[in-house]
């Protein structure tokens, strides 16, 4: 079993880690030093990372990279209730039933989150726009967890089917290679780039295949 430990408390990941005999995953999260959000993961358990041989995959999600996006979300979930406007509940799109259009459910999806008609909260999102978070505030996270738990211990968690916006240059899978090619302009090597984009995690899925005691179903040695 590969344990990921995203979304738990700091106190589950330091039991965990200390449990564990294969490595960890933290599948997106970011640096709870560069933005102290409860999402992302301090510097005690990126140090207690390293010695797991774990690996921490760090996320796009702009609330968890930018406290000014943080602030923000709230102030307009404080103005949706001094408005008295129910608050947004996001849930996760669904997939076509058998028989079903695909485009039609993606139609259902986008029309159940459309962006606000009241003019009252319109007004107040001209004058309060979202804080765009950039591919260098990304990469700055990035970064840091390496510097902390070492390059053997970092990966890439964009988390594109989790959030509404990205950051500015990460609007889809195509554009990893804008942040690859910011953390070469800082002087990563091209081995540590595979280092980040695949090779870590791939390490930890085969070094969990190994300590698994008995595996599901037969399979060939990961490559």
């Amino acid at each position: 079993m590969l344990v990921d430990l995203s979304h738990v408390a700091e106190s589950t990941q330091r039991a965990a880690l200390a449990a564990s005999s294969a490595p960890v995953l933290f599948s997106h999260s970011s640096s709870r030093a560069v933005n102290d959000h409860p999402r992302n993961v301090g510097d005690p358990v990126l140090e207690l990372l390293r010695g797991n041989g774990g690996v921490i995959q760090l996320t796009f999600v702009p609330a968890f990279v930018s406290g000014a996006v943080g602030e923000w979300s709230q102030a307009l979930q404080a103005e949706r209730e001094r408005l008295g406007l129910p608050a947004v509940s996001w849930t996760w799109p669904r997939a076509p039933r058998p028989g079903e259009d695909p485009e039609q459910v993606a139609k259902e999806y986008a029309a159940a989150f459309s962006a606000p008609t009241d003019d009252r909260l319109l007004r107040w999102l001209e004058s309060h726009p979202r804080p765009e978070v950039t591919v260098a505030q990304v990469a700055d996270h990035v970064e840091h967890a390496r510097e902390v738990a070492g390059v053997e211990h970092v990966g890439l968690g964009g988390d594109y089917d989790g959030v509404d916006h990205q950051p500015t240059g990460l609007a889809d899978v195509s554009r990893y290679p804008v942040l690859l090619r910011e953390l070469a302009a800082r002087g990563w090597s091209q081995s540590d780039l595979e280092a980040l984009t695949g090779r870590n995690v791939l390490r930890v899925l085969r070094a969990a295949e190994e300590q698994a005691a008995e595996p599901l179903w037969p399979t060939a040695p990961l490559r």
